[in-house]
């Protein structure tokens, strides 16, 4: 009688094993539904984004450490499109597609060359602008005017960038320097540590703008490369959405206005 109420009870403790282990199943199943990524942001009530901050007149501290530049208007501009708030985490360029991949922020918004390399790794939204790699030099250099005059000649570029990239495709140069932030390149420019800089074209822009008698932009240019909004290739309801509210803003003049403001020129305009 003991054996055959042990066995009843061993038999029916089993079952509740059993039940209880299909009931945490299914509530793991349940909590671990993937919320999509639209969705992810506007629960958090903000949309962040990765920049380096070094990067004048894209993004860039001001006098006042203000952290300012065309791709922090235009961050603010689609955070308002989505109905969150602008959070900027900002990091080394060098490293900014590991720290996207790795969740540190949700886009890159940094004036991103769109590359087939890079598309391996992540999606893009945009592009938002059609830019390129220029050479600039010291307004007084006269020995320097296209990109076979860089032989023999140390050239600066910004570490991990297309600029990079482009300096490295230079024939015969005697040094490619490379910089974690082009404003260092700049100094290092004006004090003749290096003969010539590789930088996008709406940068070199800015400077020429900001101190022309110091600078030079050369006529010839070594890449068109468009520039896009960098995220996570899984991130697909909230690329549609970036992608909407950045067609949006070209239509109704807001990137226009923003050209005007940090590139002196309307670079939309057709």
């Amino acid at each position: 009688m003991k054996k055959i109420s042990a066995l009843i009870i061993t038999a029916v403790m089993s079952v509740s094993l059993f039940a209880g282990c299909g009931n945490n199943n299914s509530s793991n199943n349940s909590n671990s539904q993937k919320v999509d990524s639209l969705q992810r942001v506007k629960n958090a009530g903000k949309l962040t984004i990765g920049l380096d901050d070094s990067y004048p007149p894209m993004e860039f501290r001001d006098d006042k450490n203000n952290l300012v530049g065309f791709d922090i208007d235009l961050g603010n501009e689609l955070a308002k499109k989505l109905g969150v708030k602008l959070e900027v985490t900002t990091t080394d360029f060098n490293g900014i597609l590991l720290a996207l991949k790795s969740g540190k922020f949700d886009v890159i918004l940094s004036a991103l060359s769109i590359t087939d390399q890079r598309k391996q790794e992540i999606d893009f939204v945009g592009p938002y602008i059609d830019g390129g790699q220029i050479m600039i030099t010291k307004k007084d250099n006269d020995k320097i005017n296209t990109k076979e005059d860089l032989k023999g000649k140390v050239v600066g570029a910004q570490l991990g960038s297309t600029g990079e990239q482009a300096a490295m495709k230079v024939e015969g140069t005697k040094e490619v320097k490379r910089y974690d932030k082009i404003t260092e390149a700049f100094h290092d420019l004006s004090i003749g540590r290096i003969d010539s800089l590789i930088v996008d074209g709406q940068v070199g822009g800015y400077y020429i703008k900001k101190d022309g008698g110091n600078y030079k932009i050369l006529n010839e240019k070594l890449t068109k490369e468009p520039e896009g909004i960098g995220i996570k290739k899984e991130d697909k309801e909230l690329k549609e959405a970036l992608q909407k509210a950045l067609d949006e803003l070209k239509a109704d003049g807001t990137l226009s206005k923003l050209s005007m403001k940090w590139f002196g020129y309307d670079i939309y305009k057709q």
